[in-house]
């Protein structure tokens, strides 16, 4: 299974385990075991030992908190047949698997607001507390 140009994962580092779905499915529902769950342990994968330095360890640390284990779990039962579950189990990790080793966003760069717009918030939060002091019959803050 290709994932990136980087990463390629064989399908013998790939373990299926099939159940009974909840859903549709018709007279088939209690006999075909079309639920699929697809786990795949990527610090036991010499495809993820391959990987660069720093690939490797933003991919395991990304993918920490999704572990079972020391496995990514995916599970699919969305659709009547097995075959078209493994599909989106498969489509499903290598989804997971890109957004792991994306490079991280870039910083947000540090800025002021304009002084246009300050003056214009605090006109706005003066002319608010006006109309708030009218309501109350408090006509201290009128000026008079």
């Amino acid at each position: 299974m290709r994932v990136t140009s980087d990463l390629l994962v064989p399908a013998s580092e790939l373990t299926w385990r099939f159940s009974r779905s909840s859903g549709p499915g018709g007279q088939g529902v209690n006999t075909a075991d079309s639920r699929v769950e697809l786990l795949w342990a990527p610090a036991a994968s010499p495809s993820v030992a391959a990987l660069p330095e720093p690939l490797r360890e933003r991919l395991l640390e990304r993918l920490h908190g999704r572990l079972v284990g020391d496995a990514v779990v995916v599970v699919a039962s969305e659709h009547r047949a097995q075959l078209r579950n493994r599909t989106a189990a498969r489509e499903r990790l290598a989804q997971i698997l890109r957004e792991a080793l994306a490079p991280p966003p870039r910083k947000r760069r540090a800025t002021r607001p304009t002084r246009g717009s300050v003056e214009r918030r605090l006109g706005a939060k003066k002319n608010r507390s006006d109309i708030k002091a009218g309501r109350s019959g408090d006509h201290r803050r009128s000026g008079a």
